[in-house]
């Protein structure tokens, strides 16, 4: 039996309701209208209506009620010591392509947590494989209409998804996502492709059996699986060639056309390093549906490329060149995988900005390995190494997906300030969708006569 949080107040906001009823931090949130609360989402959605009972046990030990009535939605101004209200759920599963088993040692701690919690997937969209919800859970998510849920499919083959899981309810666990799909709550995909196990036949029979959720099921994406150097004592996985992507993206062409014509939404979609390994252009913009699979990889390089000339364009519009301008050297550093993107654009912006040269460099993968390409995986080792005997110009230019959300430290726990105080350069922050010329323009800006 999982053991029961308590939910202690640490913090009561200025001029909020809970301010008002007098509320303090070491103040406990029992119930809110006689329903004890679980975790975060319980407290999120109960406190939506307009008249509430809050049950409190003080600091002091006294448990009373509060009568509440407020506008809806309106925040009651309370944060608690454990913002998820709850533990985190780990993932009991040991699947053959998980990353995190790939991982070094030596690093930190919190780096090496697998989440399976459907929570988490509607809070922040991680992604979940089901075998960790019970009905209770399924229902919960009903009720409150939790979407979109993001799931880990892998495989509709229920053998396989078992075998793949290395988790005897694996298959079992499927199931669920027809109570899901019966109450209409929307669902988004995953799979990931591991050569020889649940590609070709098998990705196939997969695709035809999530077809009968759509448009429930609005999306699914595949990814070919992440290899690290760090793979001693796991399953055997071989990285996918050219005539393989060339295979994937025929098939996801296919239930894409029948998707598209019945439904109206392209519904299954290959990730950016299928198109660049089978060396094939990327798709248009309108075939990723709103880009609904962004933060899997899917439509990346298209949707950073389409926010950079939607302003780019603009730009030249109204921008008068000044010939004069002193010279201004930048190098932007990014993973393999982005590295024809971001010379195109590079080039765009010298063709732009008089005397602006912006060195493109591809950094080589040592610290998980050449088979990992994405910029978010780049380590400020890597960086260093790799950077500190060229002539780096005026700034460096890295993406933020290579830091820790919130901070400015890498993966390998290298800081900024490491980086910085390595290369002896400015490191500037790149920010997503289209942060690209914005940045280049404002260190051209900088140096400004």
């Amino acid at each position: 039996m999982r053991k029961k949080y308590k939910h202690i107040v640490s913090k009561v906001r200025q001029d909020s309701i809970a301010e008002e009823l007098g509320l303090e931090p070491g103040d406990e949130i029992l119930k809110i209208n006689d329903e004890e609360i679980k975790d975060i989402l319980d407290y999120m959605f109960l406190v939506q209506d307009e008249e509430i009972v809050l049950t409190v046990k003080t600091k002091q030990g006294e448990i009373c009620d509060v009568e509440i009535e407020k506008d809806a939605d309106e925040d009651l101004g309370i944060e608690f010591e454990n913002d998820f209200m709850d533990n985190y759920r780990s993932c009991h599963n040991k699947c053959i392509f998980c990353f995190i088993d790939q991982m070094p040692p030596g690093m930190r701690e919190t780096l090496y947590f697998k989440d399976d919690d459907d929570r988490l997937s509607f809070l922040q969209g991680n992604y979940v494989t089901l075998t960790n919800m019970d009905d209770d859970e399924v229902n919960r998510i009903i009720r409150y209409r939790l979407e979109p849920i993001n799931i880990s499919f892998q495989t509709m083959n229920p053998e396989l998804r078992c075998k793949m899981l290395n988790n005897r309810f694996a298959g079992e666990a499927l199931k669920k996502v027809d109570k899901l799909f019966e109450a209409g709550i929307i669902m988004n995909g995953q799979i990931v492709l591991c050569k020889g196990y649940n590609d070709k036949e098998e990705l196939e029979f997969s695709l035809s059996e999530l077809y009968k959720y759509v448009p429930v099921l609005e999306s699914v994406s595949i990814v070919p699986v992440g290899l690290s150097k760090y793979r001693d004592g796991l399953t055997h996985l071989d990285p996918f060639n050219k005539e393989d992507a060339k295979e994937v993206i025929k098939t996801v062409k296919k239930w894409q056309d029948i998707a598209y014509k019945e439904h109206g939404i392209h519904f299954v979609h290959a990730s950016d390093e299928w198109y660049l390994l089978a060396e094939e252009d990327m798709p248009d913009a309108d075939s990723y549906d709103g880009y609904l699979q962004l933060a899997n990889g899917v439509g990346m390089i298209t949707s950073e490329r389409e926010d950079f000339y939607l302003e780019y364009n603009d730009f030249l519009e109204y921008y008068e060149k000044d010939l004069d301008h002193k010279p201004v050297n930048i190098t932007c550093a990014t993973g393999r995988l982005a590295y024809s993107l971001i010379k195109e654009l590079a080039m765009r912006m010298e063709e732009a900005l008089p005397n602006l040269t912006v060195d493109v460099v591809a950094i080589r993968n040592d610290f998980f390995g050449e088979l990992i390409t994405v910029t978010g995986l780049i380590t400020g080792s890597d960086l260093m190494n790799q950077l500190k005997d060229r002539d780096l110009g005026d700034s460096v230019c890295i993406h933020e997906c290579m830091l820790r959300s919130g901070e400015k430290v890498f993966l390998d726990d290298y800081t900024l300030d490491d980086v910085m105080s390595t290369l002896q350069v400015k490191v500037d922050i790149v920010k997503s969708n289209g942060g690209f010329f914005g940045k280049i323009l404002e260190i051209y800006e900088r140096f400004s006569d």
